[in-house]
């Protein structure tokens, strides 16, 4: 599922489908994005796979894929527009090429009628290699509308199926934010009914049943034996930054798997051998108010960290520190941080030290930094700020990584 841009409509539409198909599917995100894929197995169920071509090579992502494709539909939300993410290589064309997914494109028609099918052109001749099969046309104001805009595009293409509309204005998303209403299942089936009524789904299927799967590679990542540890993850509201394959590759590795909720004060077990603490909100007045009275997870963490390891990106990396502005944190790590209006990080990044890519997206930085373990870099081999600090076994980074592809640093950082 993709568009010529962000903001388009793919996630109403993508939520459609997923609760349409939700006894069956298995949803998808290209990109590093953690708020979609919870979004989507909010919907759903089935937890979201994110596909990230910078994160993981070609061999890897195809792996992952089929890994994950176990249900009788798949559906891979895009991001951005359709090309955007080329000078990454992870954009919705690459990842749909490389693993050769039929595309559906969401195009915005409202005022619009002959020049949708030229952007329409334009989209689909940029590269020739591209997988789009089918359009669905978004923001129209009657059928006649999209009879118009159907005749053109039937008349200057000849494997693009027209698979229906959406139209304009629906009610059910007039005053509300998707995010708001994941509980209210009626609503999200009333959202669901609206957005689908007017596009052919026996057209989609058959697009969808299209796609072979590929030969799954033999394992493309390095080999580690299943440890006879114990880890304990950081899951919560506040720490919800999780890629499910990351999760699903920890139980692989470690005998004994304990989830710990931070915002309902759990505490970290005492036989653990390493805690994992993913990224999510510790520094907004709403998500600091969950957690800023959980002593019994915070002692434990300490008493943890003081003679054993701890991973911990991004929200977790505030945690560990001394306060966020006025908001006191834990204090393992003897670090201040500070919020900003403005992002201090976005993209994805090379790690220097540990030879890692990931991403970063904050708007706190360090007040003072001290001595810090690598820098955070653009480019391989660029200049840039310090993004990791360690205290023994502990380490906190901006970067946000996946494991699977990076044994050593597993080995040396978990294991």
């Amino acid at each position: 599922m993709s568009a010529i841009a962000s903001n388009q409509g793919k996630t109403v539409l993508t939520t459609a489908l997923l609760h349409h198909f939700r006894d069956s599917v298995r949803p998808f995100k290209i990109g590093p994005d953690f708020i979609d894929p919870q979004f989507h197995e909010s919907i759903c169920k089935t937890p979201s796979i994110n596909l990230d071509r910078f994160m993981m090579n070609d061999e890897q992502l195809k792996w992952l894929f089929n890994h994950y494709s176990d249900k009788a539909i798949s559906i891979c939300e895009g991001v951005m527009g359709f090309y955007d993410g080329m000078d990454k290589g992870s954009s919705a064309y690459d990842l749909s090429k490389l693993l050769q997914i039929p595309t559906i494109l969401l195009l915005d028609g409202s005022s619009s009628y002959i020049t949708v099918s030229a952007v329409l052109k334009g989209l689909a001749t940029y590269k020739e290699d591209n997988t789009i099969k089918g359009v669905v046309l978004n923001k129209l104001s009657s059928e006649s509308h999209y009879e118009l805009i159907k005749k053109q595009i039937e008349s200057d293409f000849n494997e693009i199926e027209v698979l229906g509309w959406i139209k304009k204005g629906l009610n059910t998303l007039a005053d509300t934010h998707l995010g708001l209403d994941l509980k209210d299942t009626n609503k999200i089936e009333t959202i669901a009914n609206e957005v689908l009524e007017h596009i052919d789904l026996t057209k989609l299927e058959q697009i969808a049943s299209s796609f072979t799967p590929q030969t799954t590679p033999n394992y493309p990542f390095e080999t580690l034996e299943k440890v006879e540890k114990k880890i304990a993850i950081v899951n919560d509201e506040n720490f919800s930054f999780l890629y499910h394959d990351n999760a699903q590759f920890l139980q692989e590795l470690f005998s004994d798997v304990v989830f710990v909720n931070a915002t309902k004060d759990e505490q970290i077990p005492s036989d653990a051998d390493v805690v994992y603490i993913p990224g999510g909100y510790v520094e907004s007045e709403h998500n600091y108010a969950n957690l800023k009275d959980s002593n019994n997870f915070k002692n434990s963490l300490i008493e943890h960290a003081k003679t054993k390891k701890v991973y911990a990106e991004c929200a977790g990396l505030l945690y560990l520190g001394n306060r966020v502005d006025e908001k006191a944190m834990s204090g393992i790590l003897d670090l201040d941080f500070t919020l900003h209006k403005r992002f201090q990080r976005m993209g994805y990044y090379y790690a220097n030290k540990e030879h890692t890519k990931g991403h970063s997206f904050h708007y706190t930085n360090v007040i003072d930094p001290k001595e810090g373990t690598e820098i955070l870099s653009k480019t391989k081999a660029g200049e840039g700020q310090i993004g990791s600090w360690e205290k023994g076994d502990v380490f906190g980074t901006y970067l946000h990584i996946m494991l699977r592809p990076n044994g050593e640093l597993v080995k040396r950082r978990f294991l």
